[in-house]
């Protein structure tokens, strides 16, 4: 459907930036009664800026074309970011250039000073974060006598984030008088509280398509060892090849780690987290809108309310805490119409946890293992024979010199130089281990052969398929501890509570002083055990120190005195049924 009528300036920057048609929360924002106040539930990435933006230009502009002098502002845009803040004013900018209308941001990072002077010098729009915001209207740099809107854009976001009572500050200090627009993703108990504090008689929008919320969005779950995270993901990353990707991590450490990992294996990266300037996050987006950046890892605080261009795939490092996280984190691709990818990396331990988060969400996602170097291989040759450098026209130029190469080369070596020239610029995908479906990876029939007629030593984990133990990841970890080579493990057997697995003959010994230094140094403890099945006799070779494990184990305090009572008697110091606090 074409745009509603909508003030003739906006029209003209909506035509000139190829807006045809609206989104739902815009055509539902320019049907709203006149005058009201708007109580919007929307999905991220839904167009929402352009919606206020629309709906707040009869209000502030009214018969004229365009704005008068800037004195004190006429509408104020509160955004709980300084990126969403900062991507707010660049769409009002243009979406208002017409209409000659001055926008003031006030973000905290930036420098307080410019604000003052910004603001003093008059704009008709203010754009800010809740807590700069309060500290210039306290310190008398901010006059909203003359506002006409307020925008609370993600009011849910903001309240996650302890801002209610700046807001209340800002809004209680407003003309009442004023039109209150309020954009929330759900409308919760105190989003509900808050609209009918400040709000009046509001017109409800909800533009949430509850029945295919993730219709934009392909879920997919990949089950990887705990071990095997950084090399999985540097597979998602070329399996997909994305023009744009967000890594989401649950730490600031965490951000740096996977940051460093990324860049070693060369792949162009930036990195946003709270601890960053607001000059490096700044450039680290502009790095990412330009194209010299590919892949941006951030937290979850970094990356609120971030809206970029092309960002084609989502990838969760570490699991998101709740649905409204997923939810939000995959938001971020996906967006006004666009196709994309949210990748889920499930280490096999949080499987269940996963599952749940999934199913709580209403999210329908594809399990698969990380991609193989050969899937990523063959999606290389698609994309290379798909590449528009192919189909263009070629240049005077660019001929003559094609002509040069071809008169002391042959077409088929020609060809074969463009094809390594390809792959040398991108990064190598890692060796990964096949998928199994979650199930232990057998041995192969003649190594298990091998291993069974060999004379090796049983020991065993206090780790099992409780603990969703797997050879994919055990196997590492017992060649760390016990200094050895996957070849010298032999037979591995996983039950409910323990894992027990052979060692070759030949390292056994050396097998033995390994796994004691590593006890002794706080490591898992590894014990010498009987073999699976029938009882047999015990092996021989060196034992760990310490308590032995193979024996009745208490997890957790006792629940009465052993049997025939408890014949120690109170400790030393303190008489009997003496309570100790």
């Amino acid at each position: 459907m074409p745009f509603p009528a909508t003030h003739p300036a906006l029209a003209r920057a909506l035509d000139a930036h190829g807006y045809n048609e609206p989104t739902p929360v815009q055509a539902a924002v320019l049907e709203a009664p006149a005058g009201r106040d708007l109580l919007v539930s929307a999905q991220t990435g839904s167009g929402k800026t352009v919606a206020f933006g629309l709906g707040a230009a009869d209000t502030l502009l009214g018969e004229a074309d365009t704005f008068g002098r800037a004195e004190a502002p006429l509408a104020l845009c509160i955004a709980p970011t300084r990126e969403l803040a900062q991507q707010v004013a660049r769409e009002l900018t243009w979406l208002y250039a017409d209409a000659q209308a001055r926008i003031a941001t006030c973000v905290g990072g930036m420098d307080p000073r410019a604000e003052q002077r910004a603001l003093n010098a008059g704009a008709h729009i203010v754009v800010g974060t809740p807590g700069r915001l309060r500290d210039h209207l306290e310190r008398g740099n901010l006059d909203l006598s003359a506002l006409k809107v307020v925008v609370l854009d993600e009011a849910d976001e903001m309240l996650d984030m302890g801002f209610r009572e700046d807001l209340e500050a800002i809004l209680d200090s407003s003309p009442a008088e004023r039109r209150t627009f309020l954009f929330s993703a759900t409308i919760a108990r105190e989003i509900a509280a808050l609209a009918k504090r400040y709000q009046r008689d509001a017109h409800r929008i909800d533009t949430l398509r509850r029945d295919e919320a993730h219709g934009d969005i392909a879920y997919r779950a990949v089950r990887i060892a705990p071990t095997e995270m950084e090399t999985a993901i540097v597979n998602v990353l070329r399996y997909f090849e994305s023009p744009g990707a967000l890594i989401f991590c649950a730490t600031r450490e965490r951000v740096r780690h996977m940051h460093a990992a990324l860049r070693e294996r060369g792949f162009s990266v930036v990195q946003l987290s709270g601890e960053l300037s607001q000059k490096e996050r700044s450039d680290a987006l502009q790095a990412l809108r330009d194209g010299h950046a590919r892949a941006c890892i951030a937290t979850d605080v970094a990356a609120r309310g971030l809206d970029l261009p092309d960002l084609g795939l989502v990838i969760h490092a570490d699991l998101p805490a709740n649905t409204a996280g997923l939810l939000h984190r995959s938001g971020r691709t996906g967006r006004a119409g666009k196709k994309g990818v949210s990748v889920v990396m499930v280490p096999h331990s949080k499987r269940r946890i996963a599952e749940r988060l999934l199913q709580v969400a209403g999210v329908d996602a594809e399990w698969s293992g990380p991609p193989l170097p050969e899937e990523i291989r063959a999606k290389d040759q698609v994309r290379m024979l798909e590449d528009p450098l192919l189909n263009e026209a070629p240049s005077p130029e660019d001929l003559e010199l094609a002509q040069r190469l071809l008169a002391d080369r042959s077409p088929e070596a020609v060809a074969a130089a463009l094809v390594r020239l390809y792959r040398s610029r991108l990064p190598a995908p890692e060796e990964m281990l096949p998928d199994r479906g979650g199930e232990p990876r057998p041995l192969r029939p003649e190594r298990q052969a091998q291993i069974e007629s060999a004379d090796g030593a049983w020991y065993r984990l206090p780790i099992g398929r409780s603990k969703n133990a797997d050879p994919k990841w055990l196997v590492p970890l017992i060649c760390r501890l016990g200094h050895v080579t996957k070849k010298e493990i032999g037979l591995i057997r996983i039950f409910d509570h323990e894992t027990k697995f052979q060692i070759s003959s030949e390292v056994e010994a050396r097998f033995g002083e390994a796994i004691r230094a590593a006890a002794d140094s706080g490591e898992l403890r590894i014990n010498p055990s009987a073999p699976p099945g029938p009882a047999g006799p015990r092996p021989s070779g060196p034992r760990p120190s310490g308590p032995r494990s193979d024996g009745p184990r208490h997890d957790g305090p006792r629940r009465g005195p052993p049997p025939g009572g408890d014949r120690r008697g109170p400790p030393k110091g303190r008489k009997p049924n003496q309570r100790r606090d």
